[in-house]
């Protein structure tokens, strides 16, 4: 008889702990948002409102403006963190000298605070006297004030999103590279493929599983934008809103303003795009790697 875990009850036992920290911490703050969203924000004696809160949330200009910003700051950092990030992961896989100094420098801005990196890109885009405008000086390009300019604080937080995604990406497809056998490039160069050739044809077909899962979880963690924001703007959605996103506009509605309803109708939303985009993603990643 083939033995299954699932009929095991010592297999339930031991999965014990994990499911009730799973159901306490996940599945029921999931349902008790569902349940908040169509309620009042009184949370003692709250009453059931239907989609008043959903109709609010989807004629108040401010969460347009969250939506619209957190679809833009998606779309650009993703690709443009995934492109450059595999540029620096095939030069750092092609064993170029002190190859190994340099995946350590990359992985280091992981383990750092995203709060505290906000305060160095504060002093890195100040408009007076940060480096980036300094730089931008020496080839003749006018200071651009990106932390006071409403128009320039959704750029300043793609630059710093770009540059924060780069360490958990770069590492994950160097551990992708370096998992492809070898034989396939001895031969591909013995065939005389070109160096073009090998990457589209041997390293790109093997990378997608890493490339999916990556591209994923960097649009959920995009959707989810908060801590650059607060960390970059001192607390704040930069000048007036101008760089609020979805989970910020929750947090302000859940926190300061104490719409309890509105935030979880909010957080919905968010839930179900997310959900959405996923399904998409994956449907369209299985059909370009076949």
């Amino acid at each position: 008889m083939k033995y299954k875990a699932e009929k095991d009850n010592k297999a339930w036992l031991l999965l014990l702990p994990a499911l009730l920290c799973i159901g306490v911490f996940n599945i029921y703050p999931l349902i008790r948002s569902f349940v908040m969203s169509f309620k009042s924000s009184d949370l003692f004696e709250s009453k059931f409102v239907g989609f008043e809160n959903f109709l609010y949330i989807v004629k108040d200009p401010l969460f347009i403006n969250a939506l619209k910003n957190t679809a833009i700051y998606a779309v650009t950092v993703v690709p443009l963190g995934m492109i450059i990030s595999m540029l620096i992961a095939l030069v750092i896989n092609s064993k170029i000298k002190g190859s190994k100094f340099y995946e350590t420098v990359f992985f280091i801005p992981y383990m750092t605070s995203v709060i505290a990196i906000g305060i160095v890109f504060r002093y890195l885009l100040n408009g007076d006297y940060g480096i980036i405008n300094y730089i931008l000086n020496l080839i003749g390009i006018k200071s651009i004030d990106f932390l006071n300019d409403p128009s320039k604080n959704l750029i300043a937080l793609i630059i710093f999103g770009i540059w924060s995604s780069l360490a958990f990406n770069i590492i994950i497809l160097l551990s992708g590279l370096r998992s492809i056998d070898k034989t396939y490039y001895k031969v591909a160069d013995m065939l005389g493929a070109s160096k073009t050739e090998i990457f589209f044809k041997v390293t790109l077909p093997f990378l997608i599983p890493v490339i999916t899962f990556l591209l994923i979880t960097n649009f959920i963690s995009a959707f989810k934008v908060y801590s650059q924001i607060f960390s970059l703007f001192n607390g704040k959605a930069g000048i007036g809103n101008s760089a609020v996103s979805l989970v910020f506009y929750i947090y302000n509605k859940f926190y300061v303003e104490s719409r309890y309803g509105q935030a979880m109708a909010a957080a919905v939303i968010l839930f179900i795009f997310l959900i959405v985009i996923t399904i998409i993603e994956r449907k369209i990643l299985k059909k370009l790697s076949k």
